[in-house]
């Protein structure tokens, strides 16, 4: 009798069903996608497609730490509840055999075309080339009989085979271009563009953006996309150089804002910026709607860094940021949380005209996992305004703004486990330069359990993770000068 050989798609979807309630739940979000066990990086395939908001993600189920790369799966109506699909793709080709990497999605006649890196390693040698697959469904993937579709032959001189991965496809005119990231021979990030007519057969287009030595040893999950009359390029660059207030983190994200010449092939940048001030942004992904808006996501994470989740063998790691829509301001990317969360906020306070002194404001019991918060506050008599948030008796996550110098600092410093990685100094404290506006400053604060997303005077954000042993409740108002709250509203995201 022949026993049907169970694939590794099939694999990974038998041991998710029988394992997923071996997860611990009490890190887990209430509202940002994660996985339904193991491990998750980078968003991969955000698309929009037949109606509903598909996400794709580097996946391992296995365990809570990377290992060889599948794709996970899921979707939403509302880009806020997110419902789980199966494991949409899993190493399982000689081209493919040591990981499926990143890549994205794009709908072509009606099918779904997913672009990936397929990883092998043989003994020390590293070989990274990108393959299709294509699903008439939108769950089950059909790997192209022809992959890889652009491998050594065609990168040719202008990368390393071994680092030569990410591939985000997007169109332009009557042809379709991808951008795939890979390193010079002296480790400077680089980002090729390759076109095709029919996402099958790939040609060498032109070398989009070469980078410095200060700005990372290689250029990971690039994006590229026209927004508001300007060219944007977004990538995450390894060990960028610290640069005043940006690039704090081992790896980041930056934007590149400029004007692309499709006769060269080349961006012409006139602006470089980091995107998140935080300590946990990486790898964003976009995509268009229906709406013809510019939507983001980003892994919610670090690379280097301890992760509580693993070390208690929760069984899980990671979790994707809230949804953002992007637009253009004076050069400078600036993301918004996606309308639609405003739709499932739950009204749960409001205080109006609230005195802030050096007598702190206390409100006891307010904070919980699942938190949204919007303060507007006008510190025209302040010199420093502090929100001590989900306090308890020695610990609390702090919001700081300092008016002579205009910086607002974000810290979990001693708050939770703590978290640790590469860099030099533990990254428990951001802080960046920001104007108020009319005198006032004014955020919007979401919190998921073990999240806080931080948007300051609707011009920049923040994104940290964090994993407090006691449930801190607290949140208190204390100010040098005098702060006055003209409005303080609390409500919860439908969950």
């Amino acid at each position: 009798m022949l026993v049907k050989e169970v694939t590794p798609l099939e694999k990974a979807q038998q041991f998710i069903k029988e394992n997923r309630d071996n997860v611990h739940p009490r890190y887990r979000p209430h509202y940002h996608a994660t996985t339904p066990i193991g491990w998750m990086n980078d968003p991969n395939g955000f698309v929009y497609y037949e109606g509903e908001y598909h996400l794709f993600y580097q996946y391992y189920p296995y365990d809570s730490q990377w290992g060889p790369m599948h794709w996970g799966h899921v979707k939403s109506k509302d880009l806020v509840h997110w419902e789980e699909l199966p494991v949409a793709l899993a190493p399982d080709q000689w081209y493919d055999k040591d990981g499926c990497f990143s890549g994205s999605a794009i709908e072509k006649d009606g099918k779904l075309y997913l672009m990936y890196t397929g990883h092998v390693t043989e003994g020390d040698q590293v070989i990274q080339t990108q393959c299709i697959a294509v699903s008439n469904d939108g769950l089950t993937f059909e790997k192209h009989v022809n992959n890889p579709v652009i491998g050594e032959k065609l990168l040719g001189s202008e990368g390393l085979i071994q680092d030569f991965r990410d591939p985000k496809i997007i169109q332009h005119g009557d042809l379709y271009y991808c951008v795939v990231a890979t390193k010079t021979a002296d480790n400077r990030g680089k980002i090729l563009l390759f076109s095709s007519e029919d996402l099958l057969e790939w040609s060498f287009f032109s070398v989009l953006l070469e980078g410095t030595s200060e700005q990372g040893v290689m250029w990971e999950c690039p994006d590229f996309f026209h927004l508001d009359g300007k060219d944007v390029l977004i990538m995450s660059p390894i060990q960028i150089k610290k640069k005043d207030h940006e690039y704090h983190n081992i790896s980041s994200t930056m934007a590149c804002i400029g004007e692309m010449n499709w006769e060269t092939g080349q961006l012409h940048v006139e602006n470089f910026h980091e995107m998140d001030f935080g300590m946990d942004y990486y790898a964003p992904q976009s995509l268009i709607d229906d709406k013809n808006r510019r939507i983001v996501i980003a892994w919610m994470q670090m690379w280097d860094r301890t992760l509580p989740t693993h070390d208690l063998g929760h069984k899980w790691a990671g979790s994707m940021t809230l949804p953002r829509e992007l637009r253009v301001r004076n050069n400078r990317l600036i993301q918004r949380p996606v309308s639609e969360v405003y739709s499932q906020l739950e009204y749960q306070y409001g205080s109006e005209n609230i005195q802030v002194t050096e007598q702190r404001v206390v409100f006891h019991h307010l904070i919980k996992d699942n938190t949204y918060m919007q303060v507007v506050a006008d510190l025209s008599e302040a010199q420093r305004f502090t929100i001590q948030l989900a306090k308890q008796e020695s610990e609390h996550l702090s919001l700081n703004y300092e008016t002579a110098t205009s910086m607002f600092t974000f810290s979990r410093k001693n708050f939770g486990y703590e978290i640790k990685g590469g860099e030099q100094e533990i990254i428990d404290t951001r802080s960046f330069p920001i104007e108020l506006v009319n005198q006032q400053l004014i955020l919007e604060i979401f919190r998921d359990t073990n999240s806080i997303e931080v948007f300051v005077n609707d011009q920049e954000v923040l994104s940290a993770t964090f994993y407090e042993k006691e449930k801190g409740t607290d949140l208190v108002f204390v100010s040098e000068g005098k702060t006055h709250i003209g409005s303080f509203e609390v409500a919860k995201v439908k969950a």
